[in-house]
């Protein structure tokens, strides 16, 4: 039996294409490079800041990374440095398309060991809905990368339903990934933006999803949650025993976030033994994929060693987080 490939469905470029058109406009894109003495960092006016490490974009950088860590397939996508969902339309279209067919160039350097993943101008729907369908068609791509808020705005507003509906009809999941949270109180220190901030935003998300109606009224549609799925695998009784008792997340009728919680899809990428092993428990090893998060700092690097603390997963349950699952959400045999 051929073996199936070891699949990460979490791990970030920044195109060099858009790299260059940031230093030709910065201006446009409210950013500017910095030498540091850890090397050059692309810097927000916001103040946010990303290393630019080899392995964001260079195809080969990358590879040498999924091969020290096990990984024979990596579905790359944008940093959320790059979403732009905060700049003007036709700006945001330009920096989509770049960023895009920069990703796909890098696939095309090793298309047997990349899969691209493609990130859509949400403040025009239309315009996201096109890129979309151009990414399909042009690129093969079968995944975008959406973030949890648009501009302060949830996912599951019904603005943005169109764009879901179209991945939907054209089998693209949505993986999405939480951005910039630093602006709430209490959060702007010790880096609790990312570490508390960035889960928060998962489960808010998710559970507008649930109690919005969007996932009963897009029963095909598949959608990834990162960093374990943030609180929701650990706090989904609390959200059914509300909808058990109170009367407000009945006002669109959707159905119970206990039967709605695999619905989702989640990566593995937990940071601890015990809570990677009740995630499996609690959404089924058919619901969790590897995620290392590279090149961050807060990835994962021995995903594959993490994996093998969970015990009683089985040989056929540990093929599934492996790789089948990404397999299935990519349309790809194994």
């Amino acid at each position: 039996m051929e073996k199936t490939p070891r699949i990460d469905v979490h791990s970030h470029v920044f195109p060099r294409e858009m790299l260059d058109l940031i230093r030709a406009r910065p201006l446009d894109y409210g950013m500017r490079f910095a030498i540091t003495d850890s090397g050059e960092k692309l810097m927000r006016d916001d103040g946010h800041a990303s290393p630019l490490f080899d392995e964001f974009f260079e195809a080969d950088a990358k590879i040498a990374g999924m091969d020290r860590k096990g990984l024979d397939i990596s579905v790359i996508s944008p940093t959320p440095m790059i979403y732009f969902y905060n700049i003007d339309a036709d700006r945001a279209i330009t920096a989509a398309r770049v960023t895009n067919d920069g990703v796909a160039n890098m696939v095309a350097k090793r298309p047997d060991r990349l899969r691209g993943m493609a990130t859509l101008p949400m403040q025009n729907t239309d315009a996201a809905i096109a890129e979309l369908e151009r990414v399909v068609k042009d690129h093969g791509f079968r995944s975008i990368e959406l973030g949890c808020t648009i501009v302060g705005d949830s996912l599951a507003e019904k603005r943005y339903r169109p764009v879901l509906k179209r991945a939907q009809e054209l089998k693209a999941f949505i993986f999405t990934h939480p951005h910039f949270t630093g602006e709430r109180c209490g959060l702007d220190t010790y880096y609790l933006s990312n570490l508390v901030g960035f889960p928060m935003d998962t489960v808010t998300m998710a559970a507008h999803l649930m109690f919005s109606g969007a996932l009963d009224e897009l029963p095909g549609l598949n959608i990834v949650l990162v960093h374990g799925g943030g609180y929701l695998p650990y706090q989904i009784g609390r959200l059914a025993h509300g909808y058990a008792v109170r009367k407000e997340p009945h006002v669109n009728k959707a159905s119970s976030p206990r039967d709605l919680l695999r619905r989702f899809h989640f990566d593995a990428l937990t940071h601890d033994d015990k809570a990677l092993a009740f995630l499996i428990e609690q959404v089924g090893a058919d619901r969790v994929m590897l995620g290392t998060d590279a090149p961050f700092d807060m990835g994962e690097e021995k995903p594959l060693a993490r994996l093998d603390t969970v015990s009683g997963l089985g040989s056929a349950n540990r093929e599934r987080v492996l790789g089948l699952n990404a397999l299935a959400l990519l349309g790809e045999d194994c």
